[in-house]
């Protein structure tokens, strides 16, 4: 039986996230000093005492959300799981870069700089409030693909997320994206929500916060990953740093292909995964999409545990 880690992505934060870790496990509480020095910030206060209103600013929930799924690896590690026993590692959007620093392609201190610059760079990319997201429930995504298209009439929208079989989110300028959802209550979409974001993800107008990520990229370095990362982007695994490099800069304006990951991983024979991080939305999203692949959350002490008793049953 194949088996995966995943790590999830923005909207998936919450005050106190990965501070229970930090108390049990030496090795939690170090993943957040690492991220602490590397950003040359206590942003492991910001995550534990801090306000929501400041944590999910981008800049700081990008490199938050990938602390404490770095925090929650390593205490699966301290209670024994043998990381060279997953078949893949993946991760939703920033959940990449996760992805990447578990499978030691890049460096935790180097992912918490990156995931800093791209937080801000896509932040910076679109004056706020001229951009928006929403979240079409109920129609897959060929609808959706066709629904962005007639919208466009009104501005740029495009396909942000194919997160599963029923939920696709569109982004774009306020207008369009607006425009969209409308289409889509026409539709039949069960329903169809304006996303409470700061700025328009995974569509053209990031093209300025794609360049920077080119150039932040360039400067750092990335190994040949030791797990196949499977690709946002192409929605299939990669090894090559030359190749990773050029999949995260077209994953700054590209659409995440979340549904088609999950399908990647059930065919390539993965039947077990654990999410780590805070919360369980990608848990629900590969329960949604293949109910055969089990998935489980790892972000608490309790969930460590039988986390990775349930990792060395799956073999």
């Amino acid at each position: 039986m194949g088996k995966a880690l995943v790590f999830p992505g923005q909207g998936s934060q919450t005050i106190g996230m990965g501070r229970e870790l930090a108390e049990t496990y030496q090795a939690s509480r170090t993943a957040f000093e690492e991220v602490d020095d590397a950003l040359g910030e206590k942003l492991s206060e910001v995550i534990w005492n801090g306000d929501m209103e400041t944590l999910t600013l981008t800049s700081n929930a990008q490199p938050a959300l990938m602390a404490t799924s770095m925090a929650a690896l390593r205490a699966l590690q301290e209670e024994g799981l043998d990381l060279d026993s997953a078949a893949f590692v993946a991760g939703h959007s920033l959940g990449e870069y996760s992805a990447l620093c578990a499978a030691g392609s890049i460096s935790l201190g180097d992912t918490a700089r990156l995931l800093r610059i791209r937080g801000r760079a896509m932040q910076d990319a679109v004056p706020a409030g001229t951009g928006a997201m929403a979240a079409i429930v109920g129609l897959g995504i060929d609808e959706v693909n066709e629904i962005a298209e007639s919208a466009s009439e009104k501005g740029i929208c495009e396909t942000a997320n194919d997160n599963d079989p029923k939920q696709v989110v569109v982004s774009g300028e306020r207008g369009a994206v607006e425009f969209a959802a409308g289409l889509a209550k026409q539709r039949g979409a069960r329903r169809a929500v304006l996303l409470p974001v700061s700025a328009p993800f995974h569509c053209g107008l990031m093209e300025p916060a794609a360049e920077k990520m080119k150039a932040a990229l360039a400067a750092v370095e990335i190994s040949e990953a030791r797990i196949p990362v499977v690709s946002n982007v192409v929605a299939k695994s990669e090894t090559s740093p030359l190749v990773i490099r050029d999949l995260l800069i077209r994953q700054v304006t590209g659409t995440v292909r979340w549904r088609e990951s999950v399908d990647f991983l059930a065919r390539s024979g993965v039947r077990f995964a654990l999410e780590l991080g805070s919360g369980n939305v990608l848990t629900g999203l590969i329960r949604r999409s293949r109910a055969e692949l089990k998935c489980s959350p790892v972000g608490r002490p309790d969930q460590v545990c039988s986390g990775a008793s349930q990792w060395k049953e799956s073999i």
